[in-house]
This record gives structure tokens, C-alpha cells and sequence, in this order.
């Protein structure tokens, strides 16, 4: 038993949710492109999608343990990793074999749609297992590579994904709509780099918070929820979204708490906490209503 929740805790399985909305958006642009779904590809999606997400969890766990970064986090409930190999440091090589397993389910998922489908899905596919492999090795490294490949990998690879996987197709429609998990997935890790920007700095890594610090990241993250809403406000326009896709705006205000929190206690990181989860919560929640809004809307 204990082995098991140890294994919860490398695929940081509360995280794991933020596969589910992501897909939930392809599914929706999918159905209301083509009002046909075949849910039987819709779990194999989800299954790819969710062991994708397991294998860059685990990948990172690994990876901070051995980089010696786990020893020096400022751990929070949102930020700093599981714990879980600090905790039991036999469990490393569990660790490793954990994140390749599941990196084969998501090829193994990807081979299937893309013998279905055809080859306009290994161009996504390459970028993002190249994602899940090295974005703890190689994208830290660089502030705008570790500022747009989270909300690359959740958003555009996986809403396109979804939907050429359920379609056969790549429509604007589906780009539009992954912009706001783009931005918002984003944010969200830029947003839990705050407390870990001494640590990380300790063993080379370079994110913004880092590099322009805290306060001028905290107008970035700004920035980016901003561009999150207003893509909505385009598809709409341009009637890529259909008019109900503006229930999105219910989280404006648990998002604008968010920004103002960040704002003010940029340095703080005890009080950050609270905007922190705020931001969990708009980034979980706004794909959502985006779903719903696709799937009701005419």
C-alpha cells in the first residue's frame, strides 16, 4: 500500500486533471465541428494523454532528485515537486522505469492514430514526446523555451491532437480554442516558479522569474491571462467559438485575484500561496466552461 501511494505521488496524480480539460476541449471543438464523437477514440485519447502527462511528471520527479533540486525546494501545495523521492530515494529507479513505461503507452496510442488517421499526426506526435523527454533537461534552461512549452504541450499539441485524433482533420477552430489552455498552462507554471527561483538558479536553470525576476513576472503572467480571455473573444468574433464559448468569463474575476495577488506579493511566497491555487482553480476550470460552451453551442 505504501508502494502505491508512492507511486501516486511521482505521477503527482492531482495534477493529472489537467490532461482531462485539455482533451475535454478537443473533444468538444470535435463534436461541435462534426456533432459525431466516437468515445471509444476519446479514451484512447485520454489514455495517451494521461500517461503523456504521468511520463513528464515522473521524468521531472527523476530528474530534480538527482539534479540535487528536491534538497533545496521551498516546497508549496502547488509547487516544488511530490517529495516522494526524497522521502524514499530506493524508489529512483522506480521512478525511471515509471516514466518510460508510461511514455510508451502515449507512443504506443500515438501509432495507432496515426495508422488511422494518416501522417499530419507525426509532426505533433515528434514534438511532443520530445516535449515529455527533455523539457526538465533541456527547455529549463532557456526562459522562453520554459515559458511556452508547458502551455504548448497541454494546449496546441494536445487540443489539435485531440481533435485531428477524433476528426482527421486540423481546423482553425481547434488552434483557436487550444490558445486558452496554451496560456493559461503557461501561466501556470510560470506563476508556481516564484517560490522555487533561488533553487532552481542553484543548479543553472533560467525562467523568468529568474532571469527578470519576480515583480516583472508577475506583469507577464498579466500579460498572458490576458491573451488566455481575449482569444475566446476572437474565435467568437470571427465565429471559430460559437457565442456560447463566453462562459469562460465567469473565471475573469477568480483570475483577476489571481494577477492582483501575484502583483502584490511577488517576494512573499507564504502569502503567494492563496494566488497561487486561485490560478489552479481558473486554469482547471476555464477549459472547462470552454467545453461546455462547444458542446452546447449552435
Amino acid at each position: 500500500m505504501n508502494k502505491f501511494k508512492s507511486l501516486l505521488g511521482l505521477m503527482r496524480l492531482p495534477f493529472l486533471v489537467l490532461s482531462l480539460v485539455c482533451v475535454a476541449i478537443g473533444v468538444g471543438t470535435a463534436h461541435w465541428q462534426t456533432g459525431i464523437i466516437n468515445w471509444w477514440h476519446v479514451l484512447l485519447v485520454l489514455i495517451g494523454a494521461l500517461s503523456a502527462h504521468i511520463s513528464v511528471n515522473t521524468f521531472n520527479e527523476y530528474f530534480d532528485f538527482r539534479s540535487g533540486l528536491d534538497a533545496r525546494t521551498q516546497r508549496t501545495p502547488f509547487s516544488g515537486g511530490s517529495g516522494t523521492l526524497p522521502a524514499d530515494p530506493k524508489l529512483e529507479k522506480t521512478a525511471l522505469v515509471l516514466a518510460c513505461t508510461a511514455f510508451s503507452i502515449t507512443t504506443a496510442v500515438g501509432l495507432y492514430f496515426i495508422l488511422l488517421r494518416g501522417w499530419q499526426l507525426i509532426p505533433l506526435g515528434i514534438i511532443g514526446l520530445l516535449l515529455v523527454v527533455t523539457y526538465t533537461i533541456w527547455f529549463v534552461h532557456n526562459p522562453i523555451l520554459c515559458l511556452v512549452a508547458p502551455g504548448l504541450g497541454f494546449g496546441v499539441l494536445m487540443v489539435m491532437g485531440t481533435h485531428y485524433a477524433l476528426t482527421g482533420t486540423y481546423t482553425w477552430t481547434a488552434f483557436v480554442a487550444s490558445l486558452l489552455p496554451t496560456a493559461l498552462v503557461s501561466n501556470l507554471l510560470l506563476l508556481n516558479q516564484f517560490p522555487d527561483a533561488e533553487a532552481d538558479q542553484s543548479i543553472g536553470r533560467r525562467h523568468f522569474p529568474i532571469v527578470i525576476g519576480r515583480k516583472a513576472s508577475s506583469i507577464l503572467f498579466g500579460v498572458l491571462m490576458l491573451v488566455a480571455y481575449v482569444s475566446v473573444v476572437v474565435g467568437i468574433v470571427f465565429r471559430l467559438l460559437p457565442v456560447w464559448s463566453a462562459l469562460v468569463f465567469l473565471t475573469a474575476i477568480l483570475a483577476w485575484r489571481a494577477y492582483q495577488g501575484a502583483r502584490k506579493n511577488a517576494d512573499n511566497v507564504p502569502a503567494l500561496v492563496p494566488s497561487m491555487g486561485m490560478n489552479v482553480i481558473a486554469t482547471l476550470v476555464t477549459p472547462v466552461l470552454l467545453t461546455i460552451g462547444l458542446l452546447i453551442g449552435k
